[in-house]
């Protein structure tokens, strides 16, 4: 189905002209839909007044002033470059419309739980119907299928299922769970892959298909290494004492092959991180912090010994860096081969010299939020370099342009759908389902 007639102006970037209707929320879903709208799809966001993306309310203001959905850092880091309608998906008129949206669309993105796509009636049979090719991605937390399709999880809740959190953490301390949910933006990348995938599929066949992306099954795959580790060493075992080995895999900022640790410096709460892995490695870092004798301490002769005098290896080092500032310190070691690096603040990361060198970092004004710097697309394409072109939408911003752009509704058929309730100009902040 051509529509390349009804497509909203973007920018010359590879996914100009593709069109992605994003009914997703909170941080998978909607990080899939900014990759891709990073590199030029025209992606346009639904919510609705009693059904609105939950990351608005995590903002940093104090009490509710005017507009306050609008000023979430969250939100509005994970929509960028993005159209934002309103839809009630939940009326007949809500998904009628909806429908309309999708014949015009290439792909529609979801993260639901997995029955919620059926009950609206918008399921993949119901948008081949209107577009034979449509590419649907699901991202139910627990898959579409098995005993616990039903459930509902977030990036926190995948990450624990997943076994990351068990692996993680400090010896004797028990399991830690990461700052910021990685089965999140791990599910959003890996969804917006398979979608480019199934685009590529489309153009040599002309049949779309619906991806299912499970954020648990997703997350696994980041620690295969481990899995096999279990069926290798332990499972296969007789005897094994599995809360032991649990218990070695937690090493806090220690390596498996390396002797490494995050080290404070002469500035109260500055740290750099120090890494050495071979005897070479070690021999230049001690001629940079003034002990070349202990090359021949038989405590640190080689990988193995390190590792098993870690803590003296700390000592030695954390006596060093506490003479030094963080910069300082990672530059000296780094001039002489051994890894290190500073460990960077918020404000250290927006007044880097090199990121500012390379326009990591673009202005981007919201008529709401205000003016700030956000990190650009982090791939650099030589012909079709991408940039932050617009800001996240306000609520329902784009609803008006959007209905009358695409499916030309006057503004009086327009007007109706909101004195109706399918569309609003604020979210219902007593309702969310």
């Amino acid at each position: 189905m051509n529509t390349s007639d009804l497509r909203l102006p973007t920018s010359n970037l590879p996914l100009s002209g593709i069109r992605i209707l994003d009914l997703t929320m909170v941080w998978a879903g909607p990080s899939a839909t900014r990759l891709l709208a990073d590199m030029g799809a025209e992606v346009i966001k639904v919510e609705s007044a009693r059904s609105w993306d939950m990351l608005r309310s995590l903002h940093f203001l104090s009490g509710s002033p005017p507009g306050w959905y609008d000023k979430a850092a969250y939100f509005n880091h994970n929509n960028r470059n993005k159209y934002g309608i309103t839809l009630d998906l939940q009326s007949a008129r809500g998904r009628e419309l909806a429908l309309q949206l999708v014949a015009k669309s290439d792909i529609v993105f979801e993260n639901y739980r997995a029955d919620v796509i059926g009950k609206l009636g918008l399921d993949y049979p119901d948008l081949r119907a209107v577009r034979e090719d449509i590419i649907l991605v699901s991202m139910p937390s627990h898959g579409k299928s098995g005993p616990e399709k039903g459930n509902v999880a977030y990036g926190t809740n995948v990450e624990q299922l997943a076994g990351l959190a068990s692996l993680s953490g400090y010896p004797g301390m028990g399991p830690h769970k990461s700052p910021i949910a990685y089965g999140d933006p791990n599910a959003g990348a890996i969804a917006a892959a398979a979608a480019l995938a199934a685009l590529i599929r489309r153009s040599e066949t002309g049949e779309g298909q619906h991806i299912e992306v499970a954020q648990w099954e997703a997350m696994i795959g980041n620690i295969g290494e481990f899995v096999l580790a279990w069926q290798m060493y332990v499972a296969a075992t007789p005897d094994a004492d599995i809360d032991a080995w649990s218990e070695e895999q937690r090493i806090g900022n220690r390596h498996r092959s390396r002797a490494q640790g995050v080290y404070a410096c002469a500035t109260e709460d500055e740290w750099v991180t120090v890494s050495v892995g071979s005897d070479a490695e070690f021999g230049a870092m001690c001629a940079v912090i003034g002990q070349p004798e202990l090359v021949r301490d038989g405590r640190f002769a080689d990988v193995v010994s390190r590792r098993h005098n870690h803590d003296e290896f700390d000592a030695i080092v954390a006596a060093w860096t506490a003479t030094r500032s963080q910069y300082d310190a990672a530059r000296e070691l780094q001039a002489a081969g051994v890894s290190a690096a500073p460990v960077l603040k918020i404000q250290k990361l927006m007044q880097d010299d090199n990121l500012r060198a390379r326009g990591f970092w673009e202005t981007v004004a919201h008529p709401a939020a205000g003016e700030w710097d956000m990190e650009g697309p982090v791939w650099r394409m030589s012909r079709t370099p991408g940039h932050v072109r617009m800001p996240a939408p306000m609520f329902g911003q784009h609803t008006a342009w959007v209905l009358g752009e695409l499916l030309g509704l006057s503004p009086d058929e327009i007007a109706a759908l909101e004195a109706e309730g399918v569309t609003a100009r604020e979210p219902n902040a007593g309702v969310h389902s």
